[in-house]
C-alpha cells in the first residue's frame, strides 16, 4: 500500500488497492461508540479558549495542535471519532493512543442531499475489500460533512467523508497537520469507548486492564506528540445492579456545565445515566459520579448528543438493546431523549439509589423521557445542524446513510 489516503474510485489506487473487488461484504461493530457528539460545551468552545482581544485561529492546527507532523499519517486501526471546530478531527486508535488531525475542512454548513443508499456496499467496493467494519460516524459541526471511520478485514483503517452531494472520498492523509498521543504509558488500556473536547483538553473515556477498569484520561490541549495524560478512575453507582461499581466503563458520555461547574455525563451497559464532576481532579485519583436517570437494563449505549427543541434542552443516548426488544422498538437500535432537567438534579433523595427510572412500559414517559421514533434501527448517531441527526440505518441487511429530523 502506498502512503496516500485520497480520493475514492480511481484515486483508491493510492492505496495500492484495486477499485473495486466481488463478493462484497459490510458489517458494522455494534458496540463501537462514537460519539461522539456535541455536547453543550463544544458549542462555545472556541469562543472560551481565546482571549476576547485575540483573533480566532484560521485551522485547527493552530488552536490545538503542538508541533504538528504533515503527510505521512497510518492509522492503527482506527475506531471512535469526534470532530470539533476549525475542522479538527479526533480518532481513537487501538492500544490507547489518539490522533489529532486538521482536516482543513472549514467554510459554511452544506447539508446533504437526500441520502446515501446501501453505503456500506460503496464502502467496501471503494476500498477494494470483501469486509468492512464501519466503526463510527462523526460530523463537522461547522460545514456538516460527515466522516466514517472504517476498517478492512485485513487491518487497513480508513477515515471516509460524505459531501453535500453525497459524494464518498478518503481523508488524504499525506497533506493533513497531525499528532499522535498516548493516553497512558503504563496500563493497558482494551477499549477506548469514546473522546470529546473540553476548554483546555481532550477529554476520553475508556477501559483498562487493571482493578480499576473504568477510565477517563484528559490529554493537555495544545496537543503534542508522545503526550501523556492524566488517568483518573471512576466509581459510579449502578441503578440497575444496585451498587457502586469501579469496573463498568463509561459507553458513551456528553460534556455539560451546572452552575458553572464542568461535568461528564456518561451512560453505561444496562443504561444508568451518571454525572462526574471535572474540578480539582487528581492525577491516578479517583471521581466519583452521580446517577441521575435509570434507562432501563439490557440497553448497551452508543452515542450521545445534545439538542434544543420546543424550549427545552434535551439529551439523546441512543443504544443497542441486547435483551428481548420493546413492544415499541422495531429494532434492538432505539433511542431516548431525556429533558436536561434530569441531569441537572443533585439532591441525594433524587440520586443514586433515588435515581429516576423511566417507565419501560411506555414509548413516552411523561416524566420527559421519550422514545425518538427516527432514531429506530440506527446503528451510528451523530447530531447534525440544530435539530437532526446524521445515522446509518439498518435496512433490509443493508445499511444507509441518512439525514432525519428529530422531534
Amino acid at each position: 500500500m502506498s502512503n496516500a489516503i485520497g480520493r475514492l474510485s480511481n484515486e483508491f489506487t493510492q492505496f495500492g488497492l484495486p477499485a473495486k473487488a466481488d463478493g462484497l461484504h459490510c458489517s458494522l461493530n455494534p458496540v463501537a461508540m462514537k460519539q461522539i457528539t456535541l455536547s453543550l460545551l463544544s458549542l462555545t468552545l472556541a469562543a472560551n479558549i481565546f482571549a476576547e482581544d485575540s483573533p480566532a485561529p484560521p485551522t485547527a492546527a493552530s488552536a490545538y495542535l503542538k508541533a504538528p507532523k504533515t503527510g505521512g499519517l497510518k492509522f492503527n486501526k482506527a475506531g471512535n471519532l469526534h470532530a470539533g471546530p476549525f475542522g479538527l478531527l479526533l480518532v481513537a486508535e487501538a492500544a490507547g493512543s489518539i490522533v489529532a488531525i486538521d482536516t482543513g475542512d472549514r467554510g459554511v454548513f452544506k447539508p446533504l442531499i437526500g441520502s446515501v443508499p446501501d453505503v456500506s456496499k460503496k464502502i467496501a467496493s471503494a476500498l477494494g475489500a470483501k469486509s468492512v467494519t464501519i466503526n463510527d460516524l462523526a460530523v463537522n459541526p461547522e460545514t456538516g460533512t460527515i466522516y466514517l471511520s472504517t476498517q478492512r478485514s485485513d487491518g487497513l483503517s480508513a477515515i471516509l467523508t460524505v459531501n453535500a452531494a453525497g459524494k464518498l472520498s478518503a481523508l488524504d492523509t499525506e497533506k493533513v497537520q497531525w499528532v499522535r498521543a498516548k493516553l497512558n504509558e503504563k496500563l493497558r488500556i482494551s477499549r477506548i469507548a469514546d473522546l470529546g473536547l473540553a476548554t483546555g483538553r481532550i477529554l476520553v473515556a475508556g477501559q483498562s486492564n487493571d482493578a480499576f477498569r473504568s477510565r477517563i484520561f484528559s490529554l493537555p490541549l495544545p496537543l503534542a506528540s508522545g503526550t501523556a495524560g492524566n488517568t483518573y478512575s471512576t466509581d459510579t453507582y449502578h441503578v440497575a445492579h444496585r451498587r457502586w461499581e469501579t469496573k463498568a466503563p463509561i459507553q458513551s458520555f456528553v460534556l455539560y456545565e451546572q452552575e458553572g461547574a464542568p461535568y461528564m455525563v456518561g451512560s453505561f451497559a444496562c443504561t444508568p445515566i451518571a454525572k462526574f464532576p471535572l474540578e480539582n481532579l487528581e492525577n491516578n485519583g479517583q471521581v466519583k459520579g452521580t446517577s441521575v436517570l435509570e434507562l432501563g437494563s439490557g440497553n448497551r449505549p452508543v452515542d450521545m448528543f445534545t439538542y434544543k427543541s420546543g424550549g427545552k434542552s434535551w439529551l439523546v443516548t441512543h443504544t443497542m438493546r441486547f435483551h428481548k426488544p420493546f413492544a415499541y422498538t422495531p429494532s434492538k437500535y432505539w433511542a431516548a431523549r431525556i429533558d436536561m432537567k434530569h441531569i441537572a438534579v443533585s439532591a441525594k433523595d433524587r440520586t443514586n439509589e433515588k435515581a429516576t427510572r423511566r417507565d419501560r412500559n411506555v414509548a413516552k414517559d411523561p416524566q420527559g423521557i421519550e422514545v425518538v421514533e427516527a432514531l429506530h434501527g440506527a446503528i451510528q448517531v451523530d447530531k447534525y445542524g440544530d435539530q437532526q441527526a446524521a445515522i446509518l440505518r439498518e435496512r433490509e441487511g443493508k445499511l444507509d446513510l441518512e439525514i432525519v429530523r428529530l422531534p
